[in-house]
Order: C-alpha cells, then sequence, then structure tokens
C-alpha cells in the first residue's frame, strides 16, 4: 500500500523495532543484574537504593513490548496502530528524560545519604545477622574495612574485633587484625560506586530517549502516508 519512500520508512521502522526489542531485552538483563548485586546491600541501603534494578526491568519490558506493537504496526500498515506507537513512544521518552535527569541529581545527593546509613548500620553489625551479611558481602567485593577503617571496628564497637570479612586471606581457624585487614575503608568506594551506576543508568536512559526521537519521526512518517492512501482509496 505504502509506495515509494515511504516503504523504505516502513522498513527502517521496522528494523528500528528490531533494536528497540533487543535495547528491551538487555535492559531487562541488565535490571537484573543491578538487582541481584544491590540485594546484597538491602540491609544496609534499605528499599531507597535497591529500587533502581526493578525499575530498569519494567522500563525494559515496556520498551520489548511498544516495540513489539511497532513491529505489529509497520508489517500491518494499521494506521491506528502506528500513531498509538508514535503515542506511547512520546510518552516514554518524557519520562526517560525526567528519570535521567533525576538520576543525575540523585547522583549529588547520594554520598552524604549513604555514609549515614554506613555508620549507622556498622553499630549494628554484631545484633542484626542482615546487617552482618550484607557488610560482610560489601567488605569483601569492595576488598575494604569498616567505613572510613579498619579501626572503626576497635574503637566503635562493643566486641572489639575485626570481621573476618575484613582480610582477604582468611583462613578457618584464624583471627583478622589490623595487620591483615583492607587498610581502605568501604565509604569512598562504595559511594563512587553508586554513584558511577546511577550516572550509567541515567546517561543510558537520557540516550535512549534520544534515540527513540528516530522512531517517533519515522512513526509520523509511516502514519502520514498510511493515511493518504486511505484517503486515496
Amino acid at each position: 500500500m505504502v509506495e515509494g519512500g515511504m516503504k523504505c520508512i516502513k522498513l527502517l521502522l521496522f528494523v528500528f523495532n528490531l533494536l528497540f526489542v533487543i535495547a528491551g531485552i538487555g535492559l531487562i538483563g541488565a535490571g537484573s543484574y543491578v538487582q541481584i548485586k544491590l540485594t546484597e546491600y538491602s540491609d544496609i541501603l534499605g528499599s531507597q537504593y535497591t529500587g533502581p534494578g526493578i525499575l530498569i526491568i519494567i522500563v525494559g519490558v515496556v520498551i520489548f513490548g511498544i516495540a513489539f506493537f511497532g513491529c505489529c504496526g509497520a508489517i500491518k500498515e494499521n494506521y491506528c496502530l502506528v500513531m498509538t506507537f508514535g503515542a506511547l513512544l512520546t510518552i516514554i521518552f518524557i519520562l526517560e528524560i525526567a528519570g535521567g535527569i533525576a538520576g543525575f541529581v540523585l547522583k549529588n545527593q547520594i554520598e552524604s545519604d549513604v555514609i549515614t546509613l554506613l555508620k549507622e548500620k556498622e553499630g549494628q553489625y554484631y545484633k542484626n545477622d542482615g546487617v552482618k551479611a550484607s557488610f560482610d558481602a560489601l567488605q569483601k567485593d569492595f576488598a575494604c574495612c569498616g567505613v572510613d577503617g579498619p579501626n572503626d571496628w576497635i574503637n566503635g564497637t562493643a566486641n572489639n574485633t575485626i570481621p573476618t570479612s575484613c582480610c582477604k586471606d582468611f583462613k578457618q581457624g584464624q583471627t583478622c587484625d589490623l595487620a591483615k585487614a583492607y587498610p581502605e575503608g568501604c565509604e569512598k568506594k562504595f559511594v563512587d560506586y553508586l554513584k558511577n551506576n546511577i550516572g550509567i543508568i541515567g546517561g543510558i536512559g537520557i540516550g535512549l530517549a534520544f534515540i527513540q526521537v528516530v522512531g517517533i519521526c519515522f512513526a509520523c512518517c509511516l502514519a502520514r502516508a498510511i493515511r493518504k492512501e486511505y484517503e486515496v482509496v
């Protein structure tokens, strides 16, 4: 039905949607990884910082669904499907821009919040099994010890002992002391890790949003061509 150059736009829109399907699957995978990783520290961070993984998965599923919708519209040359696809892309575009900006704003606020949480939870290490497991995972993953350093455990806890997760080559039956413990605290390493990941997520969101502008343009052009064809008929 759609002749000439519009056939080319139809093909480009179809290819665009196939790439978008791949992007959606990629986001679902990335979101799952982020969620699994941050869940290890959930007893330290709480739900405020473990939600981004779920959000990425949801965005991936939505993008996958919209792309499939767009493919159907392009193949069937259905005006309503193509226009609905364009409208949905526009809504997602606005949400991704807002989410990306929010991510960069959160990136600047994260340091003081996370340091407060780390110091608060450090004092609960020997009282709460969930906090203990999260802190052990944190110290092993980032090769760090305590919030500011291994002395935190000597001076700031009732037990005055350094957790075994602070020592790299710890073996059963040994003790972890200042000489064997990781010299760096977890504060800077963990904050930098969260900032980098939030920055990447925000950047991906904004990048995808601007790529979607191409899809919106293709959808509008194809919808207009289909409508003209209907008017001729």
